[in-house]
């Protein structure tokens, strides 16, 4: 009698898998081996684990990943026409006008920036930033000066002509230099100059030029040889004459912007009017004027009008 059962001649498998150097490899309850299993990766992270295709044995995901993988693959499209978009119209432009120079790639503008800092370090114009006087000043009015030297010298790397800076009476265990690095991204590796020592005894006291707004002389022009100063004071309760007392101590010679001679007061509902800049401000006006030798063309980039002043064509 034969105690065979059914189907007991066909050959069972066997859960292990030779793999390419013969090794055998254990196989999972889906019949893939374990090495593929942890190649699987789901996208979308909603692919209902342990269920296959009969036909593939690729994870079955859901209709709703199945939108969203729709919907992903129509923005990289969408992506990859507009590029592809922007490279025709900029091929169609240097054909358009084979004069102008294509546009430079972002590390050739670093490079360039950086050639121009260092240059104005040798050549000039030179200022100065005043920071010796910021012990009084609060929490909120550090944030605000910080703001300012950010500003400040960001306009200053855009200047096709730009000045050589440096920070003076300017310490790193100071709270301003803490707020500095908090709040201006690389402030460490800025090209320019920061000393503890204060602007009167690193420089020549008659290349001096102190600018405030309680000076009785208008500033002229910017000289190459001269190294401007602006007082690096942002004070709430508006204590008047405090860099013009400083400066007048060391006997260094003092300027104005030449606000009086160009703009006028404007009438304004709080019938508010002041010279009063902040230091990024003063320093827009310097650098235009240094590149256009033109004063009411460089205030009109610096006086905004909350400070209750137009120029004086303007109201003619």
């Amino acid at each position: 009698m034969d105690w065979r059962l059914e189907g007991s001649t066909q050959k069972v498998e066997s859960p292990v898998l030779k793999g390419e150097d013969g090794i055998l490899e254990e196989t999972g309850e889906d019949g893939l081996p374990e090495g593929f299993q942890l190649l699987q990766i789901d996208a979308e992270g909603e692919c209902q684990e342990g269920e296959t295709l009969a036909t593939g044995g690729t994870a079955w995901c859901s209709k709703n990943v199945q939108r969203k993988q729709r919907h992903w693959e129509k923005i990289v499209a969408a992506k990859k026409s507009k590029r592809k978009q922007e490279k025709e119209r900029r091929k169609a432009n240097r054909a358009e006008n084979p004069g102008i120079c294509p546009q430079h790639s972002k590390r050739f503008l670093r490079a360039l920036t950086k050639e121009k800092l260092l240059e104005a370090k040798h050549s000039g114009p030179r200022l100065c930033i005043d920071l010796s006087m910021t012990h009084h000043m609060s929490k909120k009015e550090l944030s605000r000066l910080a703001g300012q030297i950010r500003r400040l010298y960001g306009s200053n790397k855009k200047a096709d002509r730009p000045f050589w800076i440096c920070l003076t009476g300017f310490t790193i265990d100071s709270p301003l230099y803490e707020e500095c690095v908090r709040m201006n991204d690389g402030f460490s590796s800025y090209l320019l100059d920061i000393k503890e020592e204060d602007c009167f005894s690193l420089f020549p006291l008659e290349t001096l030029v102190y600018l405030t707004p309680d000076s009785e002389h208008a500033l002229e022009d910017v000289d190459l040889n001269k190294v401007y100063i602006l007082g690096g004071l942002v004070d709430e309760s508006i204590q008047k004459k405090v860099t013009f007392q400083k400066a007048w101590e060391y006997s260094v010679k003092t300027a104005r912007l030449p606000i009086q001679e160009y703009m006028v007061r404007n009438q304004n509902g709080k019938n508010y009017h002041s010279e009063i800049l902040a230091i990024n401000q003063v320093f827009d006006i310097l650098s235009t004027y240094l590149e256009t030798r033109n004063w009411p063309e460089a205030l009109k980039k610096g006086v905004t009008s909350g400070k209750g002043y137009v120029l004086r064509n303007s109201v003619e």
